[in-house]
């Protein structure tokens, strides 16, 4: 290699996007955000290079200079463990959990492979059974509600059959104990009282 070159900028992958009138760039469903400056507002209607290198970074860049952004994945996927971290949002979230499940993944064709990073091999053909995220309905959307508030139904009468029968002593412990938390609870919360110093006995007072 010469001197001043980099091989990484070499090997990079690049094609040019467009920045949105909302400052936004698109590139392989993904929706990039550059920082809003002065300088980038400039870049709105412009052409703009993105680069992605082989170990997996992507650079957008204008005039030769790296912009700071956030990245936004329209592929993204919700975690189980945000699903029973989220107790009132649960059900929601297994809603899009299961959408996301029917959802055809798959990266733009014209992408470069990305299997030396781990990546699956790109199918040639959607799978089946799922479509791309705008291809679904209302129809769908209900359907996946209601299922799963079947289920739901299901689950909770199976748990309420094969739980024991509380007996009304255990069922009075219980509720003494809690009410005995509660107290507790409640003294461990409150401040002490603070008291004033007594004054110190006097000696030379006479009996």
């Amino acid at each position: 290699m010469r001197d001043g070159e980099d091989l990484d900028a070499i090997l990079t992958w690049r094609v040019t996007r467009k920045v949105s009138d909302s400052l936004t760039v698109l590139n392989d469903l993904m929706i990039w955000l550059p920082e809003d400056t002065p300088a980038t507002r400039r870049l709105i209607g412009r052409y703009i290079d993105v680069w992605e290198y082989p170990d997996g970074r992507i650079e957008l860049r204008a005039g030769g200079v790296a912009l700071p952004c956030v990245p936004y994945d329209k592929l993204a996927e919700i975690d189980q463990g945000a699903v029973v971290e989220h107790k009132r949002l649960g059900p929601v979230l297994q809603v899009a959990q299961a959408m996301q499940a029917q959802r055809d993944n798959r990266r733009v064709s014209g992408s470069p492979s990305r299997t030396n990073r781990g990546a699956a091999v790109r199918k040639p053909v959607t799978l089946p059974g799922t479509k791309k995220a705008r291809a679904f309905t209302q129809a769908e959307l209900n359907e996946t509600i209601l299922q799963l508030a079947t289920q739901t139904r299901q689950t909770a009468k199976a748990s309420l059959k094969t739980r024991p029968p509380v007996r009304k002593g255990s069922l009075n412990g219980l509720i003494r104990l809690a009410s005995s938390y509660a107290v507790l609870q409640h003294c461990m919360e409150l401040k002490p009282v603070k008291r004033e110093p007594t004054q110190p006995l006097r000696s030379d007072i006479s009996n």
